[in-house]
């Protein structure tokens, strides 16, 4: 399941923390990060944290495939890693390739020391498959976890939006909007399942509250278009921006 942005399509977030959750968000930062764990991983492809570190760095410039690659390789000398593996799944999931990452990020944690943040990936791994009823249970078991985490909530509240039970994904994304710090991308997707239910001045005033005008009209626009197209709520499963669950 990030921060809000330009308008996009909404998804399931596949792209939150599972490994190292901090970093620099600049793409200089990105990059000055890039070329010192690079080097480090370079100097010995075995070691798990330069790994996790130059991937993330990588990711955070666009360069998704090459983020795949350097943990794929680093899995092979550490297959049992739990926190490279998470990254991995993450990474493979990002990229597309939904079984494999499922079938890594069941590797991730273990049933003695189970990892919220993983569950929620899987879970919506799990919904850009169109397995909702089970990614609903992923979400349950992070949120036994990790009571109101806003970032489960949303993913959850979108996974119900995929099922077509928009009044509950409502509740849930108001459950998710309600807690501290608030966050300005789960307004964003509770004014999408608000507006997908033919509330759109409500939704309307929403989306303007955190965006600048040209980003609220961009995703006003955007909103518009969902509702006239919301017997495709397929269209709610490509990861995007400011339409979309949390990390």
């Amino acid at each position: 399941m990030a921060a809000a942005g330009c308008a996009t399509t909404p998804s399931a977030d596949i792209t939150g923390s599972v490994a190292t959750d901090n970093g620099p968000r600049s793409e200089a930062e990105w990059r000055r990060e890039m070329d010192v764990w690079g080097q480090r991983y370079r100097a010995n492809q075995s070691d798990h944290e330069a790994a996790i570190r130059y991937a993330q760095a990588l990711r955070g410039i666009g360069q998704r495939a090459q983020a795949t690659a350097v943990l794929e390789q680093a899995t092979i000398a550490n297959p049992n890693h739990q926190p490279l593996l998470g990254a991995y799944g993450r990474a493979l999931a990002d990229h597309g390739s939904y079984e494999q990452a499922l079938e890594v990020l069941n590797r991730a944690h273990s049933p003695d020391r189970p990892d919220w943040r993983i569950l929620s990936v899987q879970g919506a791994v799990l919904d850009q498959l169109g397995r909702h009823t089970e990614a609903q249970r992923y979400y349950a078991s992070a949120l036994r976890l990790k009571p109101d985490e806003p970032s489960v909530l949303s993913n959850l509240g979108l996974s119900y939006a995929l099922s077509k039970n928009l009044p509950k994904a409502e509740a849930t994304l108001r459950r998710a909007a309600q807690q501290r710090p608030a966050d300005p991308k789960i307004r964003q997707n509770l004014a999408l399942v608000i507006g997908l239910q033919g509330r759109f001045a409500e939704a309307e005033k929403i989306v303007q509250a955190d965006l600048s005008p040209e980003e609220a009209a961009q995703n006003v626009a955007y909103l518009r278009r969902m509702m006239a197209q919301q017997n495709d709520l397929k269209k709610l499963s490509r990861p995007g921006g400011s339409f979309e669950p949390q990390s």
